[in-house]
């Protein structure tokens, strides 16, 4: 049983070739159209209910999958039309359900179900996994900056910059095999007009001339005949074609959102009661002031006019309930012993300084040490391809006036002194004369160093 289940799929695509050259008998037909049906309609509901596009990523291969085996069956279903008159069970009902006795009238509905299928559902579902697959591409590598720039300052770890890193990949392969697959709902919809010509001519070729055994019948019959079976051969394949067509599009279309489509169409849709207010007004003043169904119009109006008065009431409620909840909170913080864990916010890089040196940072006193920072930042970037993190500037009145500190996530790494209106000199190794001036150490190396004042600059 294991076996059989690693291979099942290569069974189904041999038996798809096998399909296309053995005849089929019509209760196989009539069992593989059903199967057909149930499987479109499968489908689509899992394109509707899955939240992202990325949970049916065999979308693509289904799609192929779906395409061969409609192929197959509608190469199957002309051998009996053609060859016997006959296709099932399944077929004849379709021709004759949607004729309903008039042949013009199946006939044109037909054709109105293939164009609405070809030219608006599957053109525009082709041209929207187009556009998405150039977009997707083209923002992968925006997409692949953020991910390091958030890496390099801490905010996710490397799993996680590892899952998106993969979410990014399985999105571009995704769409970009749906901008392909696209092709293959398009060629299908000509495929199923072909095949519908060449029964409609072939079947009343072989009605009128008797080839192959068969009784001749006059040319009216077989027109009839042969229309019938084609359009529900046509229609049991139309139909599949429409419903995978639509999915396609939804899949394409749909934005990545936390719920279902069908909830989030209704929070988007029916959630401002305004809306339905001047709506369901305007359907009452349409059925009443115009020739138009009275019955109809003015109780659908009254109907939205109600729905929105209820949605009104419930959010106002809603409203409230949060109000009282929010306030609750509050209490229940206020109650609560302090945590003092909370007030502990570490920040990545933090220069303190005493305030001494305030002047240097303050914009006000023509202080430029905000933007040296940023200055450093940016060059760092782009010199060296690494995202400094935001530097926290603090003064801290613990420290000595003249004194500043380096943390990194709290923990001190650097410190010094520097002296205001004073410049660091330091003896490059030539320079035999005594200056006056007050010892320091340099703070990157450690080397021995002096504060002047700016008279004993040059």
């Amino acid at each position: 049983m294991k076996k059989f289940k690693e291979i099942y799929l290569a069974i189904f695509v041999i038996c798809l070739v096998i399909f296309i050259v053995i005849p089929i008998p019509t209760v196989l037909i009539d069992f593989l159209l059903m199967v057909n049906i149930a499987l479109a309609l499968i489908i689509l509901l899992n394109t509707i209910y899955s939240q992202e596009a990325l949970d049916l990523s065999m979308f693509p291969t289904i799609l192929l999958l779906m395409t061969m085996f409609r192929l197959v069956l509608n190469i199957s279903s002309t051998r009996l039309i053609i060859g016997e008159g006959y296709a099932g069970g399944v077929i004849e009902t379709f021709g004759n359900f949607v004729a309903g006795g008039n042949l013009i009238v199946g006939l044109i509905v037909f054709i109105i179900i293939v164009i609405v299928n070809f030219m608006v559902i599957t053109k525009g579902a082709e041209r929207v996994a187009e556009v998405t697959a150039r977009f997707t591409l083209d923002a992968m590598p925006g997409k692949q900056m953020a991910i390091d720039a958030d890496l390099n300052t801490g905010i996710i770890n490397d799993q996680e910059a590892k899952a998106r890193r993969k979410k990014i990949q399985d999105e571009s392969s995704f769409y970009g095999s749906m901008d392909g697959a696209s092709k293959f709902v398009k060629g299908d919809s000509v495929a199923g007009i072909l095949i519908t010509f060449i029964n409609i001519i072939g079947g009343i070729i072989m009605g009128v001339t008797g080839f192959g055994g068969g009784k001749a019948i006059g040319f009216q019959d077989a027109l009839t005949k042969y229309t019938l079976l084609t359009m529900g051969d046509g229609l049991v394949g139309q139909v599949p074609s429409l419903l995978i067509a639509l999915s396609m599009g939804i899949l394409v279309t749909k934005a990545n959102v936390e719920s279902n489509l069908s909830d989030t169409l209704k929070n988007q849709l029916i959630s401002i009661p305004n809306v339905l207010y001047i709506t369901g007004g305007t359907l009452v003043f349409l059925g009443i002031g115009t020739p138009l169904p009275t019955f109809i119009f003015s109780l659908s109006g009254i109907a939205l006019m109600y729905t929105a008065y209820v949605l009104d009431k419930k959010q106002k409620i809603q409203s409230i309930e949060e109000e009282v909840s929010s306030e609750d909170l509050e209490v229940d913080e206020i109650r609560k012993p302090e945590n003092v864990i909370g007030l502990l916010k570490v920040d990545p890089i933090e220069l303190e300084f005493g305030y001494g040196i305030i002047p240097l940072a303050d914009v006000n006193q023509g202080g430029d040490l905000l933007d040296r920072v940023v200055m450093i930042r940016r060059q760092i970037a782009l010199e060296l391809g690494v995202i400094v993190p935001i530097i926290r500037l603090r003064d801290n009145i613990q420290l000595s006036p003249n004194q500043y500190v380096i943390k990194i996530k709290g923990t001190e790494v650097a410190n010094g002194e520097i002296l205001f209106d004073h410049y660091m000199a330091m003896n490059p190794g030539y320079v035999e004369e005594e200056i006056d001036g007050i010892e320091t150490v340099e703070p990157s190396f450690g080397l021995p160093a002096l504060w002047i004042s700016d008279a004993q600059r040059e």
